[in-house]
């Protein structure tokens, strides 16, 4: 979608130009040399981020018991990696700007891995939560620098798909993650559970370094402060790219609620499950995985804005559903959820790494700092209103998200109308 059409403009700050492709493009595409390893190297590293990012929410009611906390105090431990990786995103994306994104997601890997490894030994919550808010400051140097890897690799055509299959790799590894964890978890304990995915997550990094094919259209760029200020200054005076990161932190702030809490609801009446088959209902981020992976093609057919319509309307519906004292219509209801979450949150990355023609990296550390806000806050939030209400009140949090997406969508399809209208009296 070209920006008269959005009715923002795309003209921001540059740390780096990527020039536009020349009539021979080099770069990659579907069914050419070296996509098929870069799209798995990529996978796996979205496998690893969110296996270990949120390798403590399905265990959140035994890290609860063992502790003698709350569930809002457990959450911290979900919400200090989101956090800590919102927090350092930015920075994390002005160093792979200078010494490439490559080098910047291994380093990233490494220094998580080993952290996860250190996280089953944490003697006290407090020690658990800052491992953790480690952990997520270390995990920050891949979200943005994939995206960006990404957008200088692939070929235009190719992008929604290709960061669709990297969203998908999320999908998967938060669905392992929280899997594996629930059926060790239940015979071993949280701590053996934790130190199993550390242990996946080892072999995910070393997989994703050898495969990653090195980059051909990396320009190295300036670490000096005052340019990345002016080049951060100019993506947040541009409209389109604010109203799609708060969409996504919007959108994270229902999935980090939902399934921050979703544990502590299923181990209690009416539904009193065992922990193995908690983490099992982490399977339906299958879903997620289907629908992340064809986000290009539901852009494709309904635009970006429509798309986004869909993807919040099917979210809130689930958030409804799962209202009922019913196991098959809480389930059903965590499907749509997870359905219409990847889906938006597919559109609305995939739509800032079009959007921001130079400076990509900080375009998109831009979005990840908002979106793992919207995760933190989400964690925070929801385990408070469960607290204070019940589900119904993790609900509650979640429905004033969506309407705020559906807010945000509607004022930029008026925007890209008034855009529209005042091309001709231009072009006079």
């Amino acid at each position: 979608m070209s920006p008269a059409s959005t009715g923002a403009s795309t003209t921001v700050g540059a740390v780096t130009t990527v020039p536009s492709a020349p009539v021979s493009d080099s770069r990659m595409a579907p069914g050419g040399p070296g996509y098929r390893r870069m799209s798995f190297a990529l996978f796996l590293a979205g496998v690893a981020t969110f296996a270990l990012l949120y390798s403590t929410q399905a265990l959140l009611p035994l890290i609860s018991g063992e502790f003698e906390v709350a569930a809002s105090e457990a959450s911290w431990t979900v919400a200090a990696a989101t956090g800590g990786l919102a927090l350092f995103v930015l920075p994390m994306s002005a160093l792979s700007e200078r010494y490439g994104r490559r080098a910047v997601m291994t380093a990233s890997l490494a220094v998580a891995v080993t952290l996860g490894l250190l996280v089953p030994f944490a003697p006290s919550l407090g020690a658990l939560v800052v491992l953790r808010g480690l952990q997520g400051a270390a995990l920050a140097g891949l979200p943005a620098s994939a995206t960006a890897y990404l957008a200088e690799e692939v070929r235009p055509r190719a992008l929604v798909t290709a960061i669709g299959l990297f969203v998908a790799g999320n999908s998967v590894g938060g669905m392992s993650g929280r899997v594996i964890t629930g059926w060790v978890a239940q015979e071993w304990g949280w701590r053996v559970a934790v130190g199993v995915i550390g242990a996946v997550a080892v072999a995910c990094a070393v997989a994703f370094r050898l495969l990653l094919p090195a980059p051909k259209h990396f320009t190295p760029g300036s670490l000096r402060p005052r340019v990345l200020a002016r080049t951060v200054r100019d993506h947040l005076a541009n409209p389109l790219l604010c109203r799609l990161y708060a969409i996504g932190a919007l959108f994270m702030t229902v999935f980090g609620g939902v399934y921050t809490v979703i544990g502590y609801r299923l181990t209690e009446e009416p539904f009193s499950l065992p922990q193995g088959i908690v983490g099992s209902i982490f399977l339906v981020y299958l879903v997620g995985t289907v629908s992340a992976s064809t986000a290009g093609r539901l852009v494709g057919r309904l635009g970006r804005r429509g798309a986004l319509y869909l993807a919040g309307g099917t979210t809130a519906t689930g958030l409804l559903l799962s209202l009922a004292n019913s196991l098959p219509l809480v389930l059903l209801g965590l499907v749509l959820i997870t359905s219409g979450f990847f889906a938006g949150h597919a559109v609305a990355s995939s739509a800032v790494s079009k959007t921001a023609t130079t400076g990509r990296a900080q375009a998109s550390a831009l979005y990840q700092s908002a979106y793992y806000i919207g995760s933190s806050a989400g964690s925070t939030a929801g385990a408070v209103a469960f607290h204070a209400g019940g589900w119904a009140g993790t609900v509650g949090v979640g429905v004033l998200a969506v309407l705020g997406v559906v807010t945000i969508t509607v004022f930029g399809t008026r925007a890209a109308r008034i855009a529209a209208r005042r091309e001709p009296v231009a072009a006079h």
